[in-house]
């Protein structure tokens, strides 16, 4: 059933007035317009009618003097835990809706309607009806990008019979209708599609792939249900354009066969005799898995699809730009097949990264992830940078860990195998995560090490330069097939601590130690039988993985700095500045 409520009706409309306005628009509809006093309902065959009249009449169309709100009909009982979200701004990342959507409760699913409007639509499901009446009150009409989102409820066939649980005047409620088959986007399964497929093409067939007028794009993204974009005006006068397809894995695909026959067909028509690979641009933080050791998985992928693949050397990366282009080579059927098996492998690999990344991401307040470069979000041509936008448990709009903190070294050890990884050719690597980072980073020796299978990298430099530059080796280790593909990178980190904070970090028969590891996830050690230095500083053993290590240095140096508070004399009454006289 596909009815929609019409508001905001004035006392003067009729049926025929409704019968032309749809009949001016081209709307499918089943039977005249049922006219109350202040609203309609009007019937049509099926959603893609229904959707149209949403799009095109709501706040559009004014008739006898009132601008009509055209919404779904929504039963009472099925007002539960399903949303509609309208007119969300064209080219927001998925990622950062779904960050966005995660302040209000559970999200268990959130798929994307295709409309033929500029702006996006998805259907949302929240695990509870308090939550979705949270969402829908803060997020109605709220502001994103110059783009006031329209949020309603939608009938939910699952709902308990009971009376409504959001409440509200009818005619506010109701915006939409359920639909299936669309590109999930929820924060549970929404992995595979917040990873868009981009591709190179040569700047001469940009012209045929938009076509006249923009026609051929256009039915290019109606066939495939995609969302495509060509970023013509990105490197002006390089040889090729990036285009980048947002959809589900089978919609990416089929837009990209599609293309690489419009530019087989425009070759075929110009006398273009070379030979046209496709390219695939991707993050280089998922390139190692994608290669796989000692390049099984790409040897597999190319016996497996008759294609010859290379991948662009790593020393062409920049910090501004983390992609590298994939070459296929080969029929268009046996290339579309190999895009399938490599975006599988890519998608894979970022579903995992953010599996580890979301379970403990808000475990350190105001740090901005997204800005870390982790993730390809902010890759040129992706649209609009996330390095604004806090993921979700973060608290946005705080310095990520104080005003100016100080500076602390970490020693972190890393398998001696992996040096040459982290250095890179020449040593690009480790300068260009230095400055990522604003860390100094140095591999400490050989001899000074006193297990061989492991060499100790040095980090210095404030909380979040530590952040940044031990998430990154982290990374670069999981990528470079240090640790198995299901393997869990987990690292031991050694920070000092004055001799006399040590009892503070273990605690009272090692409470606070204890506590420690129970929250962060994390070993940590505090040897007892330590000769201190120098500096009368002993070590802490940190080892897990990365966020618990990262936690738990974090703690540990809260505990630091509670006692150096302490130890600090408290001024006396005579230090004190001159109080004002009151008048």
């Amino acid at each position: 059933m596909n009815k929609l409520y019409i508001g905001n009706v004035s006392a003067e409309a009729s049926e025929e007035d409704f019968e032309a306005i749809f009949d001016q628009w081209k709307i499918p509809h089943n039977s005249p317009a049922l006219v109350k006093n202040g609203y309609a309902f009007v019937d049509c065959p099926d959603e893609k009618a229904a959707m149209k009249a949403i799009d095109v009449l709501s706040g559009k169309v004014e008739l006898h003097g009132k601008v009509l709100e055209v919404e779904h009909s929504v039963p009472k009982r099925q007002r539960s835990c399903k949303l509609q979200i309208r007119n969300i701004p064209p080219h927001m990342q998925w990622e950062v809706l779904d960050g966005m959507l995660a302040q209000y409760g559970a999200v268990e699913s959130c798929e994307q309607v295709n409309t033929d409007t500029e702006t996006a639509v998805v259907n949302v499901r929240y695990g509870a009806k308090d939550q979705a009446r949270l969402a829908l009150e803060k997020l109605n009409e709220s502001m994103m990008e110059n783009y006031a989102l329209k949020v309603s409820f939608i009938p939910d066939e699952t709902a308990a019979p009971e009376g409504p649980s959001a409440g509200g005047r009818r005619g506010y409620n109701a915006r939409g209708t359920s639909r299936s088959g669309s590109p999930s986007l929820g924060a549970r399964p929404k992995m595979q599609s917040d990873i868009p497929l981009r591709i190179l093409v040569p700047t001469q067939f940009v012209g045929a792939i938009i076509g006249k007028e923009g026609a051929t794009i256009r039915n290019i993204t109606k066939q495939t249900h995609s969302k495509i974009d060509i970023h013509r005006k990105e490197n002006a006068g390089a040889a090729e354009k990036p285009i980048t397809i947002h959809s589900t894995p089978e919609g990416c695909s089929n837009a990209c066969t599609t293309i690489m026959e419009i530019m087989q067909k425009e070759a075929l028509d110009t006398k273009f005799t070379e030979e046209i690979p496709l390219k695939i641009l991707a993050h280089n933080n998922f390139v190692g898995r994608l290669i796989g050791k000692e390049g099984r998985n790409l040897k597999k992928i190319e016996e497996d699809t008759v294609t010859k693949i290379t991948i662009s050397a790593l020393q062409d990366l920049t910090m501004y730009n983390p992609e590298r282009t994939i070459t296929v080579k080969g029929t268009i059927e046996a290339c579309a097949r190999a895009e399938e098996e490599l975006m599988k492998k890519i998608r894979e690999s970022y579903e995992s990264d953010m599996a580890a990344m979301n379970l403990q991401s808000n475990l350190i307040p105001g740090l901005n992830l997204n800005a870390l470069g982790l993730f390809p979000s902010g890759a040129p041509g992706m649209g609009h940078s996330m390095s604004s936008i806090p993921p979700p448990g973060a608290h946005g709009g705080c310095p990520s860990f104080g005003g100016h903190p100080e500076s602390e070294t970490v020693h972190l050890f890393i398998p001696a195998l992996a040096v040459g990884a982290i250095i890179g050719k020449q040593g690009q690597h480790i300068k260009q995560l230095s400055h990522f980072a604003g860390a100094s980073i140095k591999i400490a020796p050989a001899e000074d090490v006193g297990a061989k299978p492991h060499r100790v990298v040095i980090i210095a430099g404030p909380p979040e330069a530590q952040f940044k530059a031990q998430c990154r080796i982290f990374g670069k280790l999981k990528e470079e097939n240090f640790f198995g593909p299901k393997e869990e990178v987990k690292l031991e980190a050694h920070i000092k601590v004055p001799s006399f904070a040590a009892g503070r970090v273990i605690g009272k028969g090692g409470k606070t130690v204890n506590e420690l590891q129970n929250l962060t996830c994390a070993e940590v050690v505090v040897p007892r039988d330590q000769t201190p230095d120098e500096n009368d500083q002993v070590i802490v053993k940190i080892s897990g993985h990365f966020f618990a290590c990262q936690l738990a240095q974090r703690k540990i140096q809260e505990i630091l700095a509670q006692v150096k508070r302490q130890q600090q004399p408290k001024p006396t009454s005579g230090a004190q500045p001159p109080q004002p006289r009151r008048k």
